[in-house]
């Protein structure tokens, strides 16, 4: 018998043995979901999704768009689902920005910036986040109340309501079709024409804060103002937007926890960057700064990203913690329905298949910018 011969027996034994795993998973989930429905008829309860129909019938804290104690289950999860992405999208930008700041102080050379920024990473690594959460939270309901509220230049204003912010009078579905081409440009801009990365970004930046305004002037009501500001009016902020207590606790604690992370994986990557680099720049006259943005961050980042993709799916998973303060994530929307409904298994499976999508969805943009990032071979 050749080795071809030999390779081709192989290849159908292994290709045999798949074909049997796969049949036996699929016996097991068929009898498990069997086993699932005659216990719940033995129990007198439904299966199905049937129930996404019905009116929830209570209400919640957060929405970013129009609620109701009305609403079907299938609205209220997709709501939930809403909040859970714009909590964890805030986060994820929030947490970058500050773990490279505190990840760049921290592989300074100066005493001061250094030990401040280590003094904060093993503060804010080493407490659990839903203690910390539930310490951001304390704090913001004993704030004071909207007369005495602590205000920003009188712009922003916060209180132990919320925290009021001045809002565009944009529509949500401008403001929807803003966001899809905001993503949409890049890739747009690199298939139709030749420019280089840094002539795309600022097309990016003049591009879209134009698109915003005219989206605001299109959608806004007739005679409303472009920018609404918060005013207190009585014993309450009138205009604006107000963002929830618990959003605002939530956001503190997923970003400074998670900044303590992204500011190690930072570090670690400047620290990789060979040190025979860093003296040719200095060599070549470049300032600390220079070196930093053409050197140093370039190199780095191809060690960075990996590392940083996973705190990213981990700051998106971090948002569950919501429930333990009453936010109205989808991971307590779902704890709500299963009590009020009783389809368990139904609503874990939704849970479960959407933070599925949410955090392959991280990871495959996470594999893609990778990908750009590694050095090609010529």
């Amino acid at each position: 018998m050749d080795m071809t011969q030999q390779r081709r027996r192989l290849r159908q034994r292994r290709i045999a043995l798949q074909a049997m795993l796969v049949m036996l998973t699929a016996v097991i989930i068929v009898g498990a979901v069997s086993s699932a429905r005659v216990n719940l008829d033995v129990l007198g309860l439904s299966s199905g999704f049937g129930f996404l129909n019905r009116a929830t019938g209570w209400s919640y804290s957060f929405s970013l768009i129009e609620r109701s104690i009305d609403d079907t289950y299938a609205r209220t999860l997709t709501i939930g689902a809403m909040n859970t992405v714009f909590l964890g999208a805030i986060s994820i930008v929030l947490s970058t920005i500050l773990g490279f700041a505190i990840g760049t102080a921290r592989d300074a050379r100066g005493l001061g910036v250094n030990a401040a920024a280590t003094a904060f990473v093993q503060v804010f690594r080493n407490i659990p986040l839903i203690l910390q959460l539930v310490f951001w939270y304390a704090v913001l309901i004993h704030l004071p109340g909207p007369r005495q509220a602590i205000t920003v230049f009188d712009i922003a204003f916060l209180s132990n309501r919320g925290l009021m912010i001045p809002a565009l009078n944009i529509s949500l579905m401008a403001a929807a079709l803003v966001l899809g081409f905001a993503v949409a440009m890049p890739f747009l801009m690199r298939w139709f024409t030749g420019w280089e990365t840094t002539q795309r970004l600022r097309a990016w930046l003049v591009t879209i804060p134009a698109l915003v305004i005219l989206a605001t002037l299109m959608s806004r009501p007739e005679g409303a103002p472009l920018v609404s500001a918060p005013e207190l009016k009585g014993l309450r902020f009138v205009g604006g937007t107000t963002v929830s207590i618990e959003l605002v606790a939530m956001i503190i604690g997923i970003v400074l926890y998670g900044s303590a992370y992204i500011a190690e994986v930072v570090r670690g990557g400047l620290q990789e960057v060979p040190k025979g680099l860093v003296e040719a720049g200095k060599a070549v006259g470049l300032s600390p700064r220079d070196i930093w943005i053409r050197i140093k961050l370039p190199m780095a980042l191809r060690t960075i990203i990996p590392p940083l993709g996973n705190q990213w799916i981990f700051i998106m998973k971090a948002t569950t913690i919501g429930v333990a303060i009453g936010f109205s994530d989808l991971f307590m929307l779902v704890s709500t329905s299963i009590t009020q409904s009783g389809q368990t298994l139904e609503l874990i499976g939704i849970l479960m298949a959407v933070f599925l999508g949410i955090n392959y969805s991280i990871a495959q943009a996470v594999n893609w910018l990778n990908a750009r990032m590694q050095l090609k071979a010529h």
